[in-house]
């Protein structure tokens, strides 16, 4: 996971800045899932979980209200219909990942997530789901964003 998580930042990296700085939202997801899952006891409750939903919350946030929007805006501003019409089809299933997510940290919040053997349960399924969620996010990218790129560069001032 982590490893694409670095392609992406280096195929996109300086692209935009809000681009730039959501992919380094999602290496900081990516560092404090892993250190989570690294843990020889398995995860222990408390400040590692409570930092990895802080982070986990921040960048379904951004990916929401801010980048997807953004994303959106230009393929309109392009007219894009192709772009368009693939959003159209990715979102639900990001909304859905962005379901589950928010569901573990309601549980975490409200103590559910105290049982190591439950909580590494819950962690492999949202590693999962976190990297398909990564992998459409990029292909938005790829067709909302970067498919723009060369008609930026020529566009008359």
């Amino acid at each position: 996971m982590l490893e694409s998580c670095q392609n992406a930042q280096e195929r996109w990296g300086g692209v935009h800045q809000l681009i730039d700085r959501w992919l380094q939202e999602r290496h900081e997801l990516v560092s404090a899932f892993g250190a989570l899952c690294d843990q020889p006891q398995g995860p222990a409750f408390g400040e590692d979980v409570q930092r990895f939903c802080e982070i986990l919350l921040d960048y379904v946030s951004a990916g929401h209200f801010e980048v997807y929007e953004q994303l959106t805006v230009e393929a309109k501003a392009f007219g894009d219909q192709r772009g368009l019409e693939l959003a159209k089809q990715i979102y639900p299933r990001i909304e859905a990942i962005t379901e589950v997510a928010l569901a573990f940290n309601d549980r975490c919040d409200n103590g559910d997530c105290r049982d190591a053997a439950s909580l590494n349960a819950e962690l492999k399924r949202l590693g999962q789901l976190l990297h398909e969620r990564f992998e459409l996010e990029d292909c938005l990218i790829e067709v909302l964003h970067n498919s723009h790129q060369h008609e930026v560069s020529v566009a008359p001032l």
